[in-house]
């Protein structure tokens, strides 16, 4: 059993290479678009279904406007570098939900929500493509399909470490042990590389797009005034804290001036 696991997860780690096109580093991905995209697609369609969607407003079609313009920047963007074709699959969608809850979020394939209640602290266009271009970057950047392989990988160790235990009282204390290592060590990190890489690759594509990417580092000052100090320290948390994205957009920004400028974007919204 323990060689058939780790014969598993070898085979699973050679199959899972993939490049991420905007970092040019290999990702860790079981889930081919083939597979999950269709299924993200069946989801957003129902969670759609059961929510308020807001239609025909100003405010809804800013939404609408604002991604439709991240996205054919982020084909721009990938066609220039060299990677024709990557989006052929997505089914790019830009919803405004009511809800008061300060979020957006983004699906597998470019199934993207945000809700009202965010609308306060992007205060215009600019900010919606702040909050936009990270959206977009996470479905550029496969990391709900990487998601799901860490999780997976970690189903697999806390197998493998029951299988491999047995004494009843050493295994519970591996169990309590390996949840709790394996979250803050491992997939909390994972979750916070992911964020700092979609506010990276979202602050180039909105550059592009035509948005001033100085913007980006007030929109998470306004986010962080907001919160009002009620957050979880950084290490117990999926996100990067607000200190550390202001700080990062900061010093980003310039380069996304740069990046855009290749595209002849050199004034921005």
């Amino acid at each position: 059993m323990k060689k058939l696991i780790l014969a598993i997860v070898i085979f699973m780690g050679v199959a899972a290479c993939k490049t991420n096109p905007f970092t040019g580093k290999s990702t860790l991905n079981f889930y081919p678009n083939s597979q999950i995209f269709p299924m993200a697609f069946a989801q957003y369609d129902q969670f759609l279904n059961e929510n308020n969607v807001v239609t025909g407003t100003s405010e809804a079609q800013m939404i609408t406007r604002v991604g439709q313009r991240i996205s054919s920047a982020a084909e721009r963007w990938l066609n220039a570098n060299g990677y024709p074709g990557y989006l052929k699959d997505y089914k790019w969608e830009y919803n405004l939900v009511k809800d008061e809850t300060v979020n957006a979020w983004c699906m597998p394939g470019g199934k993207i929500v945000f809700y009202t209640g965010i609308l306060p602290i992007t205060q215009n266009e600019t900010g919606v493509a702040v909050v936009m271009g990270h959206e977009v970057a996470h479905a550029l950047a496969d990391h709900g399909a990487q998601r799901m392989s860490a999780g997976m990988l970690q189903q697999i160790g806390a197998v493998a470490g029951n299988v491999a235990i047995q004494d009843p009282e050493k295994r519970n204390m591996f169990n309590q042990a390996y949840g709790l290592g394996s979250t803050v060590g491992v997939m909390l990190p994972f979750s916070r590389s992911h964020e700092t890489e979609a506010d990276r690759i979202g602050l180039q594509i909105m550059a592009i797009a035509g948005y001033n990417p100085d913007e980006a580092a007030d929109l998470w000052r306004r986010m962080k005034a907001k919160a009002g100090g009620q957050a979880p320290p950084e290490f117990l948390s999926t996100h990067p804290s607000n200190d550390t994205r202001i700080n990062n957009l900061t010093a980003w920004a310039p380069a996304a001036k740069q990046e855009a400028a290749k595209y002849g974007v050199t004034s921005f919204k």
